[in-house]
């Protein structure tokens, strides 16, 4: 045996020695091999007992655990006292009283004495609760109409009268013809309509204090609420369109006969519909609506278009646009809301006046990419950061002004706006105090990959530290806000809970253990979170895992993350942990991996996250590239030797990266890839690319399928065939065009039972299996 012979074998046979601490088999499991995490913490009311789930026993699914001061670990919760602690109660003016929704039925709570009382059931349910602004008024919503319920005397009176249709049928032609025929013949016919009319003019000198119905025709309605002394009542309309879905079949069934389930709509400017903001007066017993036709620019017009000559002459009209439910100071004197332009490239904060249906402008963001960010949500449907401060007359939000969400006051009266908060970090959570004069705040603020926790006092605006530490502080407050209760986990560490004292750089106390003495006996790495500069300057973050000097095989994998605006490369927990423990497999097998957030990940503020408008598979592929490049340059890996995953985006990218860039990777594993963005949703996929109709090249540019020609390298695509988010049909339709071009060097893997985030242990070890060896195979020299 010749010394190369001999030396391919001992490097075989470390490969193989190494590969034994983690198994394919066990890591795939999930948290089944990790130990099941507490999620869904809350405090009881009162503040004495702390109510999670988990599923420290391994059973088919989590279970209610408690744990108060004293015990010594987490007891099982019963079944009753597991529910109740899920309940949303609503706390009433007087302290000992609370009010909550069960199943449609309403009850009251006592604080004081533990008992709850049922106050009202009927067979059609109750939802929507609200406290009124005066002690023992509550307001529900039951048959799309508003109620008011009394508890001082016991009453309960319907305030709105909300019907769909049109109401009455007119009579046709024939029938008016008939009726007037009638009456020109018979005196019986005349003296019975004049019999009605008198009737019905005695009828109206007493006046019924039973509201009117309102019928909205074939809108759909919704978002009704009460104004909090219940003396107006706000609705939206939407249009009514027949939409279409995208249909998917499902092979693997009970009873053996395939079944066919619509999923979503895609993207079309079909889906923007015209809404409308109504308001309901009581005392009129009318509703009127509001034009927000004076909005500052909402005529204004997206500069993409100006690349269309067709649309240069279109007529300015108003954008169309959602309003959100009202936000209300204590007493209901002042009324506030959000609205979105629905190409959610516009927010506006207005005050409203109900008693006249008309408005104030407070506050306008625009972007001409996509308006988002935390704190802000990317869904024109959905509201934000949004309240009252105790004066009754300054709010709070979160804007992305400075290129970062920051907290924001705004007093009503003296119209002057403050920013609470600054610099090139975000704020991520905001908690009113009970005070309501201070917040308490997260954020990232010492490192992208934190989640750091605050208290600011708005007199001053000074972040005073209680929980700074590296990794994410998920914090819920104690009633009295003296114990804070704390999910924290680090890199190599997931999520557990905590207690501690509510001060100034606190010390956690861990009240939960939930890893397995199999996840304990490996030693995980922690990821080391560098950055590198990207070709236009921008300073990227990613995880790098590095293998021993002595083991490492000169290639490396890049990973993409999915979700698009996600965040990996952090210094927590992963909720990509089968990715997270086959990085660490990778790594003992002597790869080098990159887990690079890349140009529109969570965490880096606005330019970061709208970095791929009109171009997905642009600054977000050249992105892996710079990373790709400074492992060559930095670590030694060879350039002709670099492999790239991902599933969902992260298939979307390796898909644009092996077709867009056949000369960078050797290989790629697709999973659940996004191939043509025409074809996914229309929520996500608008803001990001706007709408086929309006902005074809953008689609083109940016979707897989248009490129299928010029593949080299070798790919594996793997899907569920039972997918919802990214349908299977989508990664039929690319082979269908690697067929047709004559592509050889490509593979299809298909999972019949699973959807977009599998499910089983054996698909995903069959899934990685194959990515294991897809990689082995091409990137380990022979």
């Amino acid at each position: 045996m010749n010394n190369k012979i001999i030396l391919s074998f001992f490097i075989l046979f470390s490969v193989v020695a190494q590969s034994q601490a983690l198994k394919m088999e066990e890591i795939m499991k999930g948290n089944t091999f990790i130990g099941a995490q507490p999620e869904n913490e809350r405090w009881s009311l009162e503040g004495q007992k702390i109510y999670f789930d988990w599923n420290p026993t391994n059973e088919l699914g989590n279970s209610t655990y408690f744990w108060k001061n004293g015990m010594s670990k987490p007891e099982l919760a019963t079944a009753s006292e597991a529910a109740f602690s899920k309940i949303d109660f609503k706390k009433s003016s007087n302290p000992d009283l609370y009010y909550y929704i069960d199943k449609g039925r309403l009850f009251s709570y006592s604080l004081k004495t533990k008992t709850s009382k049922k106050l009202y059931q009927q067979n059609n349910p109750i939802s929507g609760l609200q406290m009124g602004s005066d002690a023992g008024i509550l307001y529900f919503k039951q048959n799309e109409n508003l109620f008011q319920f009394n508890t001082n005397q016991g009453s309960i009176i319907q305030i709105t009268n909300f019907k769909r249709g049109k109401g009455e049928d007119k009579s046709t032609e024939k029938d008016s013809f008939l009726k007037s025929q009638q009456q020109e013949l018979f005196q019986f016919v005349r003296d019975q309509e004049a019999l009605k009319n008198w009737n019905l003019a005695k009828s109206k000198l007493t006046k019924s204090d039973f509201p009117k119905p309102y019928y909205y025709g074939k809108y759909n309605f919704g978002s009704l609420k009460a104004s909090p002394k219940g003396n107006f009542a706000t609705f939206r309309l939407i249009e009514e369109v027949e939409g279409k879905n995208e249909k998917m079949e499902l092979f693997i069934t009970a009873d053996g006969y395939n079944q066919t389930e619509e999923t979503k709509e895609k993207v079309s400017v079909d889906n923007l519909l015209t809404t409308k903001f109504g308001i309901y007066s009581v005392a009129k017993d009318s509703v009127y609506f509001v034009n927000f036709s004076s909005l500052s620019h909402i005529q204004d017009v997206p500069k993409y278009l100006e690349s269309y000559e067709k649309s240069k002459t279109t007529e300015k009209k108003d954008k169309l646009i959602v309003v959100q439910e009202p936000i209300y100071n204590e007493d209901g004197s002042y009324a506030i809301s959000e609205i979105r332009s629905q190409d959610n490239k516009d927010r506006w904060i207005v005050s409203l006046n109900l008693e006249t249906g008309t408005f104030q402008e407070l506050d306008h963001q625009h972007d001409e990419a996509w308006i988002g960010g935390p704190g802000i949500p990317s869904y024109s449907y959905s509201g934000g950061t949004l309240g009252f401060l105790g004066d009754n007359e300054t709010i709070y939000f979160q804007s992305e002004a400075t290129g970062f969400s920051h907290l924001y006051t705004y007093n009503l009266k003296s119209k002057k706006k403050v920013q609470l908060t600054k610099g090139n970090w975000e704020v991520r959570d905001v908690t009113l105090a009970k005070d309501k004069k201070s917040f308490y705040l997260t954020t990232n603020t010492t490192h992208p990959g934190n989640r750091n926790f605050y208290k600011l006092e708005v007199s001053n605006a000074i972040l005073q530290p209680i929980l700074t530490k590296d990794g994410a502080h998920e914090v819920s407050l104690s009633p009295d806000e003296n114990t804070l209760l704390v999910r924290y986990s680090y890199k190599n560490k997931p999520w557990e809970l905590y207690v501690a004292a509510n001060k100034k750089n606190t010390t956690l106390s861990q009240i939960t253990n939930s890893t397995t003495e199999a996840f304990k006996s490996y030693k995980w790495r922690e990821p080391e979170v560098i950055t590198f500069k990207a070709q236009d300057g921008t300073d990227v973050y990613a995880r790098l895992y590095k293998p021993e000097t002595s083991n490492a095989n000169k290639a490396a994998i890049l990973f993409v993350h999915g979700a698009g605006y996600l965040q990996n490369a952090h210094n927590y927990w992963s909720s990509y942990h089968r990715e997270y423990m086959f990085h660490n497999l990778l790594t003992d097998l002597g790869y080098t991996v990159l887990d690079i957030d890349y140009r529109a990940s969570d965490g880096y503020g606005r330019d970061f996250r709208t970095g791929i408008y009109r171009f997905m598979g642009g600054k977000d592929l050249s992105d892996q590239i710079d990373g790709k490049n400074y492992l060559v340059k930095n670590l030694g890996i060879d350039a002709s030797r670099v492999g790239i995953y991902g599933g969902s985006y992260g298939g979307f990218i390796t898909l644009m990266g092996m077709l867009t860039t056949p000369n960078e990777f050797a290989s790629g594993a697709a999973l659940r890839s996004v191939t043509d963005w025409a074809h996914y949703n229309h929520g996500y996929t608008g803001n990001i690319l706007n709408f086929p109709e309006t902005d074809p090249e953008a689609y083109k540019k940016s979707s897989p399928i248009y490129f299928a020609d010029n593949l080299q390298g070798k790919l594996l695509m793997l899907h569920g065939m039972v997918d919802d988010n990214v349908e299977y049909k989508d990664i039929v339709r690319l082979s269908q065009r690697f067929i047709e071009l004559g592509k050889k060097n490509w593979s299809l893997s298909s999972f019949p039972v699973e959807a977009h985030g599998f499910k089983e242990t054996y698909s995903w070890v069959d899934e990685y299996s194959r990515i294991l060896d897809l990689f082995n195979s091409t990137l380990l020299k022979k």
